[in-house]
Order: structure tokens, then sequence, then C-alpha cells
């Protein structure tokens, strides 16, 4: 089963091991790596790009269990239906595109003078790509998963984004829609569901 879904089984174990090694750590030390690893206006600016990637490597916001939980499933899921590299590609689509658009909304906020516009906030998390990823997944799906578990995960985001103002929350719908988007693609409709073609309904 492991062997079927190589890119999964490498991303659990790797947010495993690095929620163990922060459980051990120190709140002075926890807080300095999510302050490192932050994708953030601050790193962008001065050329910490790698922070990109590895603000994908920490679960925050929920329990380390639940997010590598929802990981497993979400990422599994896509990966068992499009293969590896597809998966990876929704997953990375989501990650990057709508950490990108929401520090540049934050770059944007700062240059403007905006108040509460933050250049060092803290952004790290799974929740973007994992969005996209329940997404396209929803987007590609049964019918009545289309027709109401997206709109339904769609209102579930933007409640929480009027209710907290949080740019987070706008990345969330950001990401769901990048997800969207990305099931347009030929490359994931017309994929086979592990040997069988998949069938269009309505």
């Amino acid at each position: 089963m492991l062997s079927r879904l190589p890119l999964t089984t490498a991303y659990v174990v790797l947010l495993t091991a690095v929620a163990w090694w922060l459980s051990n750590q120190s709140r002075a030390e926890r807080a300095r790596f999510v302050r490192h690893n932050s994708s953030n206006v601050h790193h962008m600016q001065v050329g910490k790009w790698w922070t990109l990637f590895t603000s994908g490597l920490v679960v925050d916001g929920v329990p380390a269990w639940a997010g590598i939980a929802a990981v497993a499933v979400a990422v599994g899921l896509a990966e068992w239906r499009w293969g590896a590299a597809r998966a990876g590609a929704v997953f990375v689509v989501g990650h990057l595109g709508a950490t990108l658009l929401t520090e540049g909304a934050m770059w944007v906020m700062i240059t403007t003078h905006i108040p509460g516009a933050l250049s060092r906030a803290r952004d790290v998390g799974i929740s973007y790509g994992l969005v996209a990823t329940v997404g396209a997944l929803f987007a590609l799906g049964p019918a009545p998963l289309r027709r109401y578990g997206l709109p339904a995960l769609a209102l579930l985001l933007a409640t929480a984004w009027a209710l907290d103002q949080e740019l987070a929350d706008a990345g969330h719908l950001i990401a769901l829609g990048l997800g969207v988007l990305v099931s347009r693609s030929r490359r994931l409709r017309d994929h086979p569901y592990r040997g069988a073609p998949l069938t269009k309904t309505a």
C-alpha cells in the first residue's frame, strides 16, 4: 500500500519528524523555528525564497496529528487517483500560489501604508496545499460532491474569513480557487483512475 503512495508516505513521514522534533524543543526554540521558516514579506525581500517550501513542513493552527491525518487522507486520495507527480503539482500550486498571492497583497498593504500590514508575519502551515487538493478532488468527484460539497466548503471558508478577517483565511479561499482551476486541466480530468477511465457525470 505504502509503495503505491510514495509522495504521501514521504510527506507524512517528513511532517511527523518535524512535529516530533518541535514537540521536544522549548517554546522559545519552537517560536524561533517558525519565525525563520515563515514565508512572509520580509523573507521574500531579503531573498529567503526557500521559506516558501520549508513553511509547508510545519503543521500550524491545529494539533499536529490532525493536520498530518488530513494530509494522509487528502494527498493520499489525490495520489491514488492521479499519481504522485500530478497530486504533488496540485498541492504545490495551492501552497505556493496562495502564499505568493497573500504575501503579495501584504506587500501592497505595506508599500501603501495600510494599517495592520506586517512584513514579518507568522506564515507557516500545510493548509493552502491541503485546501487546494481537497478543492480539486471535490471538483472532479461525483456530481453531489461537486454540486453541494464544493459550495459548502467555499461557504465555510468565506465565513471564516468574514469572521476573523485574517489574511490566512483569504488565502484558503484563494487556494480553493486554485485547486478548482487546476482541476480543469486535461492532465487531471483525463487521467485514468488506477487503470480505469474516469466516469464523466453531469
